[in-house]
């Protein structure tokens, strides 16, 4: 780990409240706020920044009042907006006697000490089982476009948002694991307890059985796929320590071992306890053989070996290549999550982007 690295993470852990070690000294202050950037996190790091003693550490006074405007407009700023349109696309949906849960994002944002130092992204949105009706009434009375060409959900824009519409939770084409464990999403997400008012409107939230499954399924997905950044384990460390006592932890475990999702799972959790400070006793008692991997599960969060916006590049040859190396590199990242073999999971791989060939 690099001495930016090291402080970064310091910084990290002061900015959600927590104890950290001292910082390298070695202030290299443009690295940092760049990995900040890169790790949606730029917010939560000037927090920390705010927390160091006076006159310790050199940090320029315009680079820093820079950084304060950034995070008035990109996060602070864009939240309003955020907020407003997941209400009103809901009191829309409302209007048609159609129910909409957010996943992830906002509702996970309720979970940090300061909600709009989250970054908010694409609205992620799941219509209990109405997704098609949703769409129609979107498409026919706003005139709105409805991209289809996704797996598992459909896409488009809203007051300047993507929102991604779920017909699944998970892509079930990509691995065979994830066709049982869509059963088991699709009975958790007619749990309709759980909701909160934003500008108005009842959005709801989905339960703490179906987040922790589904987030612990998609930040590993996204792992072994494209990468992740640390915002995503910061949403499961907040997601914990609201709700670990809410959490069916029996069956959610014996979930996790059925699926092979245990060393991630162990992994992730240490990354939480040890790296970011999160008190170990919110999390499930885990064993792991390949806990070995937890330096390099983080180092990559930190600075993945692939570049993601590299496999959008113009060109389908070089976008293909790119992903054959990508997939070859990511051997050791699949071994820890999936239960599939390479073979198997390189199969099912391409039958998906098959079905889609948009997605290639």
């Amino acid at each position: 780990m690099s001495p930016c690295e090291h402080d970064f993470l310091q910084l990290l852990r002061l900015g959600i409240g927590h104890n950290a070690f001292a910082l390298t000294g070695n202030e290299g202050w443009s690295t940092i706020q760049a990995l900040a950037r890169e790790q949606g996190l730029s917010a939560i790091i000037l927090d920390g920044i705010n927390c160091l003693p006076d006159n310790t550490y050199d940090f320029p006074v315009k680079k820093k009042l820079e950084w304060i405007g950034e995070v008035l407009q990109n996060y602070e700023g864009r939240y309003v907006a955020y907020e407003k349109a997941i209400g009103e696309l809901a009191g829309f949906y409302a209007r048609h006697n159609i129910k909409m849960m957010v996943l992830k994002g906002y509702g996970l944002s309720l979970y940090y000490p300061k909600p709009n130092h989250r970054p908010c992204g694409d609205i992620d949105t799941w219509n209990f089982g109405c997704q098609e009706e949703a769409d129609r009434v979107l498409s026919c009375e706003k005139e709105i476009k409805v991209d289809t060409s996704e797996h598992h959900h459909t896409v488009f824009w809203w007051q300047g948002f993507m929102v991604e519409n779920h017909y699944d939770f998970v892509n079930e084409f990509s691995t065979k694991t994830n066709s049982s464990l869509e059963r088991l999403f699709k009975d958790k997400g007619k749990d309709d307890s759980r909701s909160v008012l934003v500008n108005g409107e009842k959005v709801y939230l989905p339960s703490p059985d179906l987040n922790a499954l589904f987030l612990l399924r998609h930040s590993l997905m996204e792992f072994v796929g494209t990468g992740i950044s640390l915002r995503l384990l910061l949403d499961w460390a907040f997601f914990w320590k609201a709700e670990y006592k809410n959490v069916d932890i029996p069956w959610l475990m014996s979930v996790v071992e059925e699926h092979g999702m245990r060393d991630f799972f162990h992994i992730i959790d240490k990354i939480c306890v040890e790296d970011f400070g999160f008190d170990s006793r919110i999390f499930p008692k885990t064993e792991s053989k390949k806990e070995h991997l937890k330096e390099r599960v983080l180092a990559e969060c930190l600075s993945p070996e692939y570049d993601r916006r590299a496999a959008h590049q113009k060109g389908l040859i070089k976008r293909v290549l790119f992903k054959c190396r990508r997939w070859k590199a990511g051997n050791w990242k699949r071994e820890l999550c999936y239960k599939e073999g390479h073979l198997e999971s390189f199969l099912w791989s391409v039958r998906m982007h098959l079905l889609k060939p948009g997605s290639i």
